[in-house]
């Protein structure tokens, strides 16, 4: 029998995907955003998904529903915890803004009810951050209340073979009869910096290239905005900063470190792509080489996602969906070194497993 996992805030199911891959089977999954929902269910159709605030969730009638739960995987919206909030005065950041709360409290409640072997907890790389202490602190207590011991990383998905640097904080908890939990060691490197018996780092060309072909839309898919021209003289793996004068610009456009990093920023076939955001703007990259936007079977790619999975909604929808999502290949690690460790063939974990759960 797979183990089973219960998925809130899953967004699109990037770390169900994942998980599934490594011998898991999600029971239950949730999310707020109705589009997302529908993709859920047409990618899971034998798990039970439910459309509704977290708030609403009733995890005790979940785990007598369909079980003995092994693992509870989910990541909170991460805005209160983003770099971005450090520059929006007008809003709280951290547990201090009502959805951080909401949503970090939440979760814990669905570990209290659900009362699971494991959980994955997964949000920006800024939760670590000194200004976000109390989240931090949040998460460690809650932990050791609910008989929960924690390991907690921050990961690159390049280092596991997703052509994007998008790092990411993930927190292992386990019940604290079970061994601790190893992350994986990284299978890739930045190529600049190669460590032995590791492969270097995917890169957009190795897995874009193949349906990278001109097309007639091409021309209608020219990014930048107002700024499309500079954009046609970014070098590939540049942004806005070839324009200043510490790059040695003859006559600068913009000022040093004036705008976001991803300010016309254009993707290099020579190495991964940066974070692919959530939200879809004309002049925020990364673009693709050829000075257009990324069409969403490439956005799926750089998040590792399969060509076949399914995105419902407009384009935005869909680019929104891919841009929130934990890359399946990093979840899948994630889930093997889980399983490898708490869910192995023998007596031992077997009987261990039954204990936890009487």
């Amino acid at each position: 029998m797979k183990p089973k996992i219960v998925s809130i805030f899953s967004g699109v199911g990037g770390i169900d995907a994942g998980f599934e891959k490594a011998g898991f089977q999600t029971v239950f999954a949730t999310d707020i955003w109705d589009v997302s929902c529908i993709s859920l269910k047409k990618n899971f159709p034998e798990t039970e998904v439910v459309c509704d605030d977290i708030q609403n969730i009733d995890f005790d009638a979940i785990r007598l529903k369909h079980g003995n739960i092994d693992g509870l995987v989910g990541g909170p919206p991460c805005p209160p915890f983003s770099k971005s909030r450090f520059y929006r005065k007008e809003k709280s950041r951290g547990i201090d803004d009502e959805d951080g709360f909401i949503t970090i409290s939440n979760y814990f409640r669905a570990v209290k009810e659900l009362n699971p072997n494991f959980f994955l907890f997964e949000n920006v790389h800024g939760f670590v951050f000194a200004p976000h202490k109390t989240a931090m602190d949040m998460l460690e207590l809650e932990s050791e209340k609910l008989g929960y011991k924690i390991f907690h990383k921050v990961l690159n998905a390049a280092d596991y073979g997703v052509a994007q640097t998008r790092q990411r904080f993930i927190c292992i908890g386990v019940k604290k009869a079970l061994e601790d939990y190893i992350f994986p060691d990284p299978t890739h490197s930045n190529p600049l910096e190669l460590e032995l018996k590791k492969k270097r780092w995917v890169t957009c060309g190795d897995i874009l290239n193949d349906i990278d072909f001109d097309l007639d839309e091409d021309v209608n898919m020219q990014a930048g905005s107002k700024h499309k021209e500079y954009l046609k003289e970014v070098p590939p793996g540049e942004n806005y900063l070839f324009f200043t004068a510490e790059r040695g610009y003859a006559k600068p456009i913009f000022k040093w470190r004036s705008r976001y990093w991803s300010f016309l920023l254009k993707l290099s076939p020579d190495r991964p792509s940066w974070t692919i955001q959530a939200s879809h703007s004309n002049n925020m990259g990364p673009f693709h080489w050829k000075n257009r936007f990324l069409r969403i079977q490439e956005i799926k790619r750089i998040q590792s996602f399969d060509d076949n999975y399914i995105m419902e909604g407009n384009f935005k929808d869909q680019w929104r969906q891919v841009g929130n999502a934990v890359p399946p290949k990093l979840a899948e690690v994630l889930a093997i070194q889980i399983k490898k460790i708490y869910y192995t063939t023998t007596e031992r974990y077997s009987k261990k497993m039954e204990l936890l759960h009487d």
